[in-house]
């Protein structure tokens, strides 16, 4: 499912992590990323959600930050998306993490208009900006 939503979204060729990255990411001793999979009623895998704590400065307190949320084409309109979102909530009310957050596409009206029925709102005052390949390699060396 995850080289299917690299495909969605237009980045297949982004995609390099092996399974037992994720084995260590998700299981390891000290787990970077939890993961909920959504199923059919036939226990099929229709979906899931990568997500990880963050942090707010401002607020004191640890939020969950949703890395990635997809669901099948197939299975779109099931209610699983909403499943999933509802149970990072959960998790969030149960916990005490005062944010959900995510980030979606600009180009990608279907997510959006689902989020924003859900009452989520964009943060559009604030740019990602992110370092990869080269560019971390050359600041974390010191160039």
């Amino acid at each position: 499912m995850i080289r299917e939503l690299a495909e969605y979204e237009k980045a297949l060729e982004e995609v390099r992590a092996t399974e037992e990255q994720l084995c260590e990411a998700l299981f390891g001793e000290r787990p970077a990323a939890y993961a909920h999979i959504a199923e059919s009623a036939e226990g099929e895998p229709v979906g899931f959600a990568l997500w990880f704590l963050n942090f707010s400065t401002w607020r004191g307190v640890h939020g969950i930050y949703l890395e990635d949320l997809y669901v099948r084409p197939l299975a779109r309109g099931g209610g699983y998306g909403k499943a999933l979102l509802r149970e990072l909530a959960r998790i969030c009310v149960e916990r005490g993490y005062e944010r959900l957050e995510w980030a979606v596409l600009d180009w990608n009206r279907p997510s959006i208009d689902f989020y924003e029925a859900l009452g989520a709102r964009p943060q559009d005052e604030w740019t990602v900006y992110r370092l990869t390949d080269g560019a971390l390699a050359r600041l974390g060396s010191g160039h």
